[in-house]
């Protein structure tokens, strides 16, 4: 009853926040038309696997598997649910899934309704999803379902002595794929035996993306033989420390592509530079080689423009949490991050590995930079460090399909 009564709240809250918000709005509007939604696309007679990510970054984990099931199992059709709005509106029209929708919100009613329609001949939840009404139905009607790329970790609430509910949940699983061996022994430890450790399917991910990386000719005249630093999903923050230090070091390129892209932010950025830049919408074949400064002020090349780059520097790291790593990594160069990383395994272990370094202030980072620039061997070492960390952790995907029963 506490569970559905703070599901209800959330929705109320949704509703209350529409008219003064684009993202309740959006989730609204797409909440509204998913029934209909479903009732057209749905193929009669067709066997449907569905996956679920909360938004993004959860769907990229588990692409690799939508993608391998498509090719291998094409008698089968794939129905993709999001529930935020930053996931289903960039992936509303891919084209690996047969359907792609939100999820309506977990109440019984809505959870009924939903699997009426759609009648999945199986389930993955990705990540940290792991709704209760869900579960407990899909259980009910004997449809398998499966936890995907689930990392535990002992404060959060299935393992504090009030998580009772949650532990249930947990028990609805037919085969939770966890990243770790520590997941595995906590979910032990409450007597959740159905675990088998794979790791995470991002490794497989990330080495598709640099297979199918853009060949980026802009980018590529610009950097020419210099030694250039390319800064992802950049804040604020970030953008501080290391546009102190590309102003006053000619010898190096910098490439930036911060997280947020808009005027204001873009402006702020510009008035912080001293050296010639270009905006890659505004680039053309004379003025990027002019410039010293790139900044990408458009979505969808960061993967790709990594490969041009000596040395990766990674937003988010004095903010709420670093961003994503490992599309650098993959490449075999070095990476950068703030001090706030602790929440991320990859990050720890690359950290480890000797190909990953965090930096809490300015003064760090012109140390690390200067070691990174003047040394060419330690350089070279660490940034095979970060390539060999991906590559010897590939292979997740395939671990979870050998064990599903299709």
């Amino acid at each position: 009853m506490l569970y559905n009564l703070g599901i209800y709240l959330y929705s109320l809250l949704i509703h209350l926040a529409a008219p003064f918000s684009r993202k309740p709005r959006k989730m609204m509007k797409g909440h509204w038309i998913v029934y209909e939604l479903l009732r057209q696309q749905k193929e009669k007679g067709a066997k449907y696997i569905w996956f679920h990510a909360a938004s993004l970054g959860e769907f990229e984990q588990g692409r690799p598997l939508i993608e391998r099931i498509k090719e291998r199992y094409p008698e089968y059709k794939i129905l993709l649910t999001f529930f935020s709005p930053s996931g289903y509106e960039v992936r509303r029209d891919y084209k690996g899934a047969d359907i792609v929708c939100y999820l309506p919100l977990d109440k019984p009613r809505n959870v009924k309704k939903f699997l009426d329609i759609t009648q999945p001949c199986m389930a993955f939840f990705i990540k940290y999803e792991f709704w209760k009404n869900y579960l407990d139905e899909l259980n009910k009607r004997n449809i398998p379902v499966y936890s995907v790329s689930s990392i535990f970790r002992k404060e959060q609430i299935f393992f504090k002595w009030y998580g009772g509910l949650y532990r249930k949940v947990l028990q609805d699983f037919d085969q939770l794929f966890v990243q770790n061996e520590t997941s595995k022994r906590f979910l032990s430890k409450i007597g959740i035996e159905k675990v088998t450790v794979v790791g995470d399917t991002r490794f497989d991910r990330v080495l598709e993306i640099r297979q199918a990386a853009k060949d980026l000719p802009l980018v590529e005249a610009f950097k020419k033989d210099t030694l250039t630093i390319v800064a992802g999903s950049s804040w604020a923050p970030d953008e501080d420390l290391f546009i102190e230090y590309f102003n006053t070091h000619p010898d190096i390129k910098l490439i930036i592509a911060p997280h947020v892209i808009d005027e204001n932010h873009l402006v702020e950025i510009i008035s912080k530079l001293k050296r010639p830049y270009v905006r890659y919408s505004k680039a053309n074949e004379q003025n990027v080689t002019n410039a010293d400064c790139l900044i990408i002020d458009g979505y969808g090349l960061l993967s790709s423009i990594y490969r041009y780059g000596e040395i990766a520097y990674i937003g988010g790291g004095f903010g709420v949490g670093i961003h994503n790593i490992l599309e650098a990594a993959v490449y075999g160069i070095p990476v950068i991050f703030g001090p706030k990383y602790q929440k991320f395994m990859e990050a720890r272990q690359l950290l480890e590995e000797n190909g990953a370094f965090s930096i809490k202030d300015g003064e760090e980072l012109n140390l690390l930079l200067n070691q990174l620039i003047s040394d060419k061997e330690f350089l070279k070492e660490s940034g095979l460090n970060a390539g060999n960390y991906v590559t010897k952790n590939l292979g997740a995907s395939e671990l979870i399909l050998s064990q599903i029963n299709f």
